[in-house]
């Protein structure tokens, strides 16, 4: 059997949010910085409604990875990929080292070693290169003849999209879910932590510390 270790990226494994970083890096771009007032006016409605309790957390986290995409619409392939690289180069400063340490002695120790986020799939493996991941779940970019592709909607993995994403990945391979890990920070990663019989909450938030204290979960 297969024990795996499944680690979250916004929060746990990158200590702080890939969004707002995305958002910073639009606005001082040297060449698309132009692009950032129609984003951010976009974004707005969404985010308010979201505020203001008219419109669910996951269909604003959904609306603003399309919006943002939008921003960067007529980009290649390879000119997205540089965007990402110049974003990876202001967040690796901000990697946990504990969640880091814990990554490379999981892929020592034999362990399947996955990561699952609501963050831009490209931008993951850019973001990972030279960690020990055997498996890499984000959201896929669409792309047609080789530029981004805005005709296509955006799946958004997030909640309980992550357990379906997971469980795809994994069929057809017997899994020993007791001894396997999971790592996040958020309460809406609650139901991946469920999945394993070593959870480990990294940084929570309030409500995930709450479960986690109630539950012996490890907290780093």
């Amino acid at each position: 059997m297969m024990r795996v270790a499944i680690v979250d990226f916004d929060g746990t494994l990158y200590a702080k949010e890939t969004f707002q970083i995305l958002m910073d890096h639009l606005k001082e771009h040297p060449v698309y910085h132009n692009r950032y007032n129609r984003f951010f006016r976009s974004i707005l409605p969404p985010y308010i409604g979201h505020k203001m309790k008219i419109y669910p957390k996951h269909k604003m986290r959904e609306r603003s990875m399309q919006i943002y995409l939008d921003a960067l619409k007529d980009l290649s392939v390879e000119e997205m990929d540089t965007y990402f690289r110049e974003v990876v180069a202001k967040m690796q400063a901000d990697f946990n080292p504990d969640v880091v340490s814990k990554v490379k002695q999981h892929a020592a120790d034999g362990v399947h070693v996955m990561l699952v986020s609501g963050a831009y799939t490209p931008l993951l493996h850019i973001a990972v290169d030279g960690l020990p991941f055997d498996k890499i779940i984000g959201t896929n970019i669409p792309v047609k003849n080789s530029v981004i592709d805005l005709k296509t909607p955006l799946l958004h993995v997030q909640g309980t999209g992550k357990n379906e994403q997971i469980e795809t990945a994994l069929a057809n391979k017997e899994i020993d879910w007791a001894n396997s890990f999971a790592y996040g920070d958020s309460y809406s990663d609650l139901s991946v932590l469920d999945l394993v019989g070593n959870p480990v909450a990294v940084q929570p938030e309030d409500q995930l510390k709450a479960v986690a204290k109630k539950r012996n979960w490890i907290i780093i």
